[in-house]
């Protein structure tokens, strides 16, 4: 791998996200013909340094004998270059659209929640058979970027029928997606976002019941488990209440339904910032030797130090 890839950091493609979303902001106030083009220029030279720098880590992480980005850390990363590729394609296929506006703020979120756990010790590397720990990360994380899809696009909807409701002129350059759309996207993510977690957790439920003895393994009493438990109830239920409740597939009940399943999601990931479960590893605490010499010390989740 060429050096230059391995000082790939962060800021270079978070700054580009940053320059895409001012530029979309300014949509709203004046126009420019070449804006759009440049906007992808710009989200494209990210997504580019993006993965080039998740590469390297991966790269990096089995030269040290870890799973590739087995940490919260690169799952956060993994999730803001989805987004940044859904932007890239919605603004492809809608330009006029201003699906940035909405996208691109929960990609820097994701990004600056990243930098929460970059100090976390990675996933442990024997816990759990390997593929068993790729089918639940993977569907969690498609899960999750579904439930949030799902939450602008609810807002979208919530929005565009109060306007049109009460009959409120959109500004220049700010311009919805049809109520249609929207009311599709939404139903369509909330059966995907139940269907992937529900994957996930019962591939985790698998993952304790296989390794019972492990160390490494979650209790199941843990606040991320009783957490997903209730999310992942509540969204069949939702989809339940969608498919045998036929007022529910009109208006604005089921924008109603995708926007409650974000907030009972950021619950868990309330917990997860809070370092009150042991699916969030305890940072590295950094010491330094008389002799100037730095050692990392790994704090075990829930000792009490």
């Amino acid at each position: 791998m060429p050096e230059w890839i391995s000082k790939i950091e962060i800021f270079c493609f978070a700054a580009c996200y940053a320059i895409t979303l001012a530029l979309e902001v300014s949509r709203l106030f004046f126009r420019a013909p070449v804006r759009i083009a440049v906007m992808l220029g710009f989200t494209l030279v990210g997504l580019f340094a993006h993965t080039l720098y998740l590469g390297a880590q991966a790269m990096q992480n089995l030269e040290q004998g870890q799973a590739p980005l087995s940490s919260w850390f690169y799952w956060c990363l993994i999730g803001a270059w989805l987004l940044a590729a859904v932007f890239v394609v919605t603004t492809v296929r809608r330009p006029r659209g201003n699906s940035g506006l909405f996208l691109l703020p929960l990609l820097m979120a994701l990004i600056a929640v990243a930098g929460a756990f970059g100090d976390a010790q990675p996933f442990p590397p024997k816990a759990v058979p390997f593929r068993w720990g790729l089918v639940h990360g993977l569907t969690l994380l498609l899960g999750t970027l579904t439930i949030v899809l799902g939450f602008v696009a609810g807002l979208l909807y919530l929005w565009q029928a109060y306007r049109l409701k009460h009959k409120i002129p959109t500004g220049q350059g700010f311009r919805l997606p049809s109520l249609e759309l929207l009311q599709r996207v939404n139903v369509q993510s909330l059966y995907f976002s139940a269907g992937l977690l529900a994957i996930g957790v019962l591939s985790g439920i698998v993952l304790k019941i296989t390794a019972p003895e492990s160390k490494d393994t979650v209790n199941w009493s843990d606040p991320v488990v009783i957490a997903s438990m209730v999310l992942i109830a509540w969204l069949i239920a939702a989809v339940l209440f969608e498919l045998l409740y036929r007022p529910a597939r009109q208006g604005q009940k089921v924008a109603y339904l995708t926007v409650a399943s974000f907030v009972i999601f950021g619950l868990v990931v309330g917990f997860l910032l809070s370092g009150m479960t042991e699916h969030a590893p305890a940072p590295q605490t950094r010491l330094s030797t008389n002799d100037g010499r730095v050692v990392s010390l790994h704090r075990e989740a829930g000792d009490g130090a």
